[in-house]
């Protein structure tokens, strides 16, 4: 199951970061939906074994619920963005109650980066949005949380697409830990091999995608 990358949500909304611009050999793990008790430190024992460094995107009640695990990635030297305090849908909530939303789980992350769940967000959110966060999307998804999907399938996905600045999603979920834990360490293997390092997304500089290919 090949996953194309966004092409055409990448030309209408290039005000997004969907890659980082680099001359380097690095790809940008990303992972959605944590912290989990059980998921997540398993996730950061894998990255350490091959000094690969990452950018979760949190939940907000789940940094509430998990403080201790939430703490743990700060502290192994990842990166962490808001997505959201309740997993909003942006298509389906009213602008106001997806900003009080955000601004809830911004009390409890403090970054600017922020990715929308779901990676469905409105013209008129991005509007008022870009001017306080980095809205950081990807150039591949695994579906790991897809329970369709195979993990080796999941594996294909990740390997599909990924090039030099790509951010690669990957979700620190129940849902998805079948797959996910077939295909980040295969993942990793492969791309280290190849002389990739793994890298957080900046949190620094402009608002406005100043990474942004």
């Amino acid at each position: 199951m090949h996953i194309k990358p966004p092409y055409l949500a990448r030309l209408f909304f290039p005000q997004l970061l969907w890659e980082i611009d680099t001359d380097s050999k690095e790809i940008f793990l990303t992972f959605d939906d944590g912290p989990h008790p059980e998921i997540t430190p398993r996730v950061l024992e894998i990255l350490d074994g091959y000094n690969a460094k990452a950018t979760f995107f949190c939940v907000g009640e789940n940094v509430k619920k998990y403080p201790k695990t939430y703490a743990s990635i700060l502290k192994n030297g990842h990166q962490t963005g808001n997505h959201s305090f309740s997993h909003l849908n942006g298509w389906k909530t009213s602008n106001k109650d997806y900003f009080d939303n955000i601004k809830q789980c911004s009390q409890l992350i403090d970054s600017r980066l922020f990715r929308p769940p779901y990676g469905r967000i409105s013209p008129s959110q991005i509007k008022s949005l870009k001017h306080q966060y980095k809205i950081v999307m990807w150039s591949a998804v695994t579906y790991d949380f897809d329970k369709s999907v195979t993990p080796s399938q999941c594996l294909e996905n990740a390997l599909k697409y990924p090039k030099a600045g790509s951010i690669v999603v990957f979700h620190d979920s129940a849902k998805a830990s079948t797959n996910l834990f077939y295909a980040l360490p295969r993942f990793l293997q492969n791309y280290t091999e190849k002389g990739f390092a793994f890298n957080v997304i900046p949190d620094s500089g402009s608002v406005n995608s100043s990474h942004q290919k």
